[in-house]
């Protein structure tokens, strides 16, 4: 039998252990600034109304109106592709989804706003709104009628209004809290942030809630907002909203892009402020840049041209709001803000076209790949088999495909698809 080639080298074992010494810090650093996608499903748009307006049935609400808006402006399949520029054969399953939709689940992510939207009140009545807030949303927990996701928006940790701010989230998490255990899917969110202390204050007050009710540590988690110029390029020149990620120690979930707020400090003229402006873009470049690999999502902002009035009206604003949604698809940015009801159906009409239209090439390129033989005419890597399969993990999260049509179009189940995404975890609420 013949022996193995004796393969030569110069170097003594130890040198791969004194490597190893050498970057034990940097390996450590990497493993808890870069744990990757957390693994759990990301909503595809959060739904902002101010506090004195939550009902009990607001969720279902956006809903009826929504699908009222789409039966008497885009009636069919065929009326809703050619408002929106749909090919033709996405046509019915894109119209059917929506619907679906809107009757099913026609809020994902529901945010309860006592900042811009809610303003500034007397605070006995923002006490009130606070605890009423947390009420509601306790009861449509524990009936089953509420988003998957919800939380508020408290003010920000400027001075003047700081204090208002967190005496909000206290009586919230107070109410909510006495109602039984936390939602699953709590979101808060602070806005107007634009230095690492006021991202670390935050995260201050939330250890100190835990450890006032016996809360597990790391149990209150929140999104930032970046909607300051601060935020994205700080007087030191560096990139702040890395330094606030960081500065939450593990603790921010998301960045959430202010159209508005954002576009008014860059002295954007209110005719161009939009989440498609250049000075926008800029910004969410480096919020993506910071973000990548910390397991922080990334949302949109919004629009605010809004879907009502004549039926020509209603098209304009649904074909803006649909280019917008696709764009931002397209420079994964999954997430986004809806500000109305008429938004919805084009928000997920613009979802669920991206997804089904990318189905048959991404899991062309994936089988291709995990069967090694190069057939699918693109030489992908390692990194890209990881982008297609969360491609088809968000599509599949997002009902905008079946697991059935996935697996026989890829060979894939979702547990092969998970492991290849690199996904951390398979839990969502």
């Amino acid at each position: 039998m013949p022996q193995p080639e004796r393969i030569a080298t110069t170097l003594p074992p130890s040198a791969s252990a004194a490597v190893g010494a050498e970057l034990a810090a940097v390996d450590a650093d990497l493993a808890r600034r870069y744990p990757g996608d957390p693994g759990t499903r990301q909503p595809v748009h959060t739904v902002y109304v101010p506090a004195d307006r939550l009902t009990d049935g607001t969720p279902r609400a956006w809903g009826d109106a929504a699908l009222a808006l789409l039966d008497r402006h885009a009636p069919g399949p065929d009326a809703l592709a050619a408002v929106l520029g749909l090919p033709a054969d996405l046509a019915a399953p894109v119209h059917d989804r929506v619907r679906a939709k809107l009757v099913r689940e026609p809020v994902e992510d529901l945010r309860i706003d006592f900042e811009d939207g809610y303003g500034n009140r007397p605070d006995a009545e923002e006490d009130a709104d606070a605890a009423r807030a947390a009420r509601l949303l306790a009861r449509a927990v524990a009936d089953g009628s509420a988003p998957p996701y919800a939380g508020i928006r408290l003010k920000s940790l400027e001075a003047p209004v700081r204090d208002r701010g967190i005496r909000t989230l206290d009586i919230f998490l107070t109410t909510l809290l006495d109602a039984g255990p936390l939602p699953a899917g709590l979101h808060l969110t602070l806005p107007k942030t634009g230095y690492a202390e006021q991202v670390a204050a935050m995260a201050g007050l939330c250890a100190r809630f835990e450890e006032a009710t016996g809360l597990p540590p790391g149990r209150l988690r929140f999104e930032i907002q970046i909607e300051t110029t601060q935020a994205v390029l700080g007087a030191d020149g560096r990139a702040t909203v890395a330094r606030m990620i960081d500065a939450a120690g593990g603790r921010v979930t998301g960045l959430h892009y202010g159209t508005f707020d954002y576009s008014a400090a860059c002295q954007v003229s209110a005719a161009h402020q939009s989440a498609d402006h250049p000075a926008a873009d800029h910004a969410k470049a480096v919020m993506q840049a910071a973000a990548a690999g910390t397991g922080v999502r990334l949302s949109d902002g919004s629009t605010n041209v809004l879907p009502v009035g004549p039926t020509d009206r209603v098209h304009h604003a649904w074909r803006l709001h649909h280019a917008l949604v696709r764009r931002a698809l397209a420079r994964a940015f999954y997430q986004g803000w809806d500000m109305h009801p008429g938004h919805l159906p084009t928000r997920y009409a613009a979802v669920y076209a991206f997804y089904r239209e990318g189905l048959p090439a991404a899991a062309s390129r994936l089988a291709a790949w995990t069967g090694g033989d190069g057939t699918g005419g693109v030489l992908d890597e390692p990194a890209t088999a990881r982008a297609l399969s969360g491609f088809l993990l968000r599509g599949l999260d997002c009902g905008a495909l079946d697991t059935a049509e996935v697996t026989a179009a890829c060979g894939l189940d979702r547990s092969h698809l998970h492991t290849l995404a690199g996904r951390t975890s398979r839990t969502s609420p």
